[in-house]
């Protein structure tokens, strides 16, 4: 019998406390989210944030957005470059990697893979692990600008999916990137 009061008492408690939400603003699938627009060709990574277009949060038979996919929203810009050994985010690309936590803390279903890459230069492992210090430092910093933890995930390839297939400069430049994929696309 004192089982059963426990019992009952237990589930009371977690029915008493579970949390209610108040609708003081209208459903987030209604709200706009205010992205940077893609920006002149001033900007070393094309992109700003002065001018600000109003994206719709709600999405499309996949959940995700079509400013996900609009050339003119800088939601669009899925690539974040990084320096030769390096796997700090340069300042051009901050807006980037800002309008992608500001659409992940509006849009609560979105997920996000942020997938690192190297260039040729290095061994397999060091490339592996400098892919995941760039994924993680994207990650970080999303974090740092709202995206919740659990809608971002991080993966490394290292030098293993090249975008350019040369071996100079210009290739290895395009090859130490990460890419911002989202689950679902």
């Amino acid at each position: 019998m004192r089982k059963w009061i426990i019992a009952a008492l237990v589930a009371t408690l977690v029915v008493g406390c579970k949390s209610t939400e108040t609708q003081d603003a209208a459903p987030i699938d209604e709200q706009p989210a205010v992205v940077a627009a893609a920006g002149g060709a001033g900007s070393a990574g094309g992109a700003t944030t002065s001018a600000a277009a109003t994206t719709p949060v709600s999405g499309t038979a996949d959940g995700l957005s079509p400013a996900l996919k609009d050339p003119r929203n800088i939601l669009s810009k899925r690539i974040v470059y990084f320096d030769y050994d390096s796997f700090a985010v340069k300042d051009e690309f901050r807006p980037i990697v800002e309008a992608h936590a500001k659409y992940l803390q509006a849009n609560r279903a979105a997920r996000v893979a942020l997938q690192g890459h190297a260039d040729e230069r290095g061994s397999r492992e060091y490339n592996i692990a400098l892919g995941q210090k760039r994924a993680d430092a994207v990650k970080k910093l999303m974090q740092l600008l709202g995206a919740p933890d659990m809608q971002v995930e991080t993966v490394s390839f290292g030098k293993e999916k090249p975008k350019a297939e040369g071996h100079d400069e210009s290739a290895w430049a395009q090859n130490r990137r990460v890419e911002i994929t989202y689950v679902g696309e």
